[in-house]
């Protein structure tokens, strides 16, 4: 029964890995992409993943607000209609003060976050590099394992 399931989930895994890998395929061969890695812009992204990826995390996080906003903006162009211009300008202009002061925000935020993540990626991937190296073990006297090191200045030789 648990060799069924271990199949059945394998057999979902390599569906998901396939049906991943056409959308990132159809992604990386669509024109628009194309001719954005073409331009200066995007050559710069390449060459800087960690500016790229605040960027990216920047946008996600903003896309609220700024849909608030244009909802606060097209609101208060219909009550603008109705005849209330001066409350319009005002609405206006402290909302997009506040805007400003919220993008900035997440942009610091956005900035933070890229920083964490690139810090975890790079502590999780020494750490299993490290935990999954192949090592020779060596007993010492009180019977434990140990980690052989291997000394500078003898080749071939093993201390502990």
């Amino acid at each position: 029964m648990a060799k069924e399931e271990t199949l059945s989930i394998s057999k979902d895994l390599q569906e998901l890995q396939r049906k991943l890998s056409l959308l990132i395929d159809s992604v990386q061969n669509n024109s628009k992409v194309v001719a954005f890695m073409k331009s200066p812009v995007g050559q710069y992204l390449d060459r800087h993943p960690f500016v790229a990826l605040t960027l990216l995390v920047f946008v996600v996080v903003s896309a609220v607000p700024v849909g608030f906003f244009l909802l606060l903006v097209v609101l208060t162009s219909l009550a603008a209609f109705v005849g209330v211009m001066l409350l319009e300008g005002l609405v206006i202009s402290v909302g997009g003060l506040s805007l400003f002061c919220v993008l900035c925000g997440l942009g610091f935020v956005s900035l933070a976050m890229s920083g964490t993540i690139v810090v975890c990626y790079v502590v999780v991937s020494s750490l299993l590099s490290h935990w999954f190296s192949p090592r020779p073990l060596t007993p010492n006297s009180s019977g434990d394992c140990q980690l052989a090191v291997k000394s500078p200045g003898l080749e071939g030789h093993y201390q502990e």
